[in-house]
């Protein structure tokens, strides 16, 4: 009687502890569990290092995040609008508003978050030949003497090392080559970046004068200096492609730049952020000093630009943010609740 009884408290037991410990695992069970993510990105390695640390906040959330799919940028807005991709971490507000738009818009898919701040582009010539000729403005080079200066191979033109053709920043500078009267006096070189920025670099070592384009976030102005080796050139009067009017261009210390001042933001399938509260959550609060980035990709630059070197760097900065890091990922796990 008394064996008979102790068995069956023993068994009571059990199945209280087990339906204690499945509640609490029904508890803690993470907001992304279960869920599959497919992020998207065009292969251009400085982009990764911010693509890394969102994906290492969903997979905090339980999100099974997939290896990034490369495509070119026009095609990683469309698969994030058709859900074939779930987002793309690299979206410029408003330099890609176009893509954004031609690919379905809001209702397909949604810019989330601040990613990184203040990310500007624009003109520069080396600060040798800015401080000889007194060149402050893009517009100075419809002097042919000045547009002279920068001429490369022979034809009277001034050669610009300029953006790669997709980016949405060639878009700018064929429009301002119009705008600005500088067709017949500018010829805008493109193809890889790395490629053509690397002979800019060298001819500015040498002493020779240059024109290029150039962004932040990126390791070149770390490497070419605003106001030590170079110089930005500003513009006397704003023109835009129409999706783009309106856009600050006004930098402080700067002045008007002529390209507009953008907000790295994630670029999220919409359906997905409707059904995935935390991770919508999670967009919309990380962020990255602008001046991280730049450091970051300065290490790329020096050869530490592999997959995993990358990786590396990101899970470094996470750790470095710990407490910053966990709030968001507890702010983002309340969101789904």
């Amino acid at each position: 009687m008394r064996s008979n009884s102790w068995a069956g408290l023993q068994k009571a037991l059990m199945l209280m502890f087990s339906a204690t410990a499945l509640t609490a695992a029904v508890a803690d069970e993470l907001p992304g569990s279960g869920v599959t993510v497919q992020p998207a990105d065009q292969n251009y390695v400085s982009e990764w290092f911010q693509g890394d640390l969102v994906s290492l906040g969903l997979k905090d959330l339980g999100y099974d995040v997939r290896e990034s799919a490369s495509m070119q940028m026009q095609a990683a807005f469309i698969s994030v609008a058709t859900g074939d991709a779930t987002y793309y971490p690299a979206y410029w507000n408003p330099l890609h508003k176009s893509f954004f738009e031609q690919a379905g818009g809001e209702a397909k898919l949604q810019p989330v978050g601040t990613l990184v701040t203040n990310s500007i582009q624009g003109y520069l010539i080396d600060k040798k030949t800015a401080d000889t000729h007194k060149i402050k403005t893009i517009n100075q080079l419809k002097d042919p003497a000045i547009a002279k200066l920068f001429d490369i191979d022979g034809d009277g033109k001034a050669d610009l090392y300029g953006c790669d053709p997709g980016w949405g920043c060639e878009r700018v500078i064929e429009h301002q080559l119009d705008a600005y009267g500088l067709r017949d006096a500018v010829h805008h070189l493109q193809g890889s970046y790395e490629t053509i920025i690397a002979d800019a670099i060298e001819r500015i070592k040498a002493g020779k004068p240059t024109l290029y384009y150039a962004w932040t976030p990126n390791w070149l102005s770390a490497v070419l200096r605003p106001g030590h080796e170079v110089e930005w050139l500003t513009v006397t009067s704003t023109a835009l492609p129409d999706d783009q009017i309106g856009a600050v261009t006004d930098v402080a210390g700067i002045g008007n730049i002529g390209f507009p001042v953008n907000t790295q933001q994630v670029i999220a399938n919409t359906d997905f952020l409707k059904k995935n509260p935390a991770a919508r959550k999670w967009f919309e609060l990380v962020a990255v000093p602008i001046e991280d980035v730049n450091a970051e990709n300065l290490l790329e630059h020096e050869g530490k630009n592999s997959s995993a070197d990358v990786l590396r760097h990101a899970e470094e900065w996470k750790e470095k943010h710990k407490s910053q890091w966990g709030a968001w990922i507890a702010e983002a796990k309340a969101a789904a609740k």
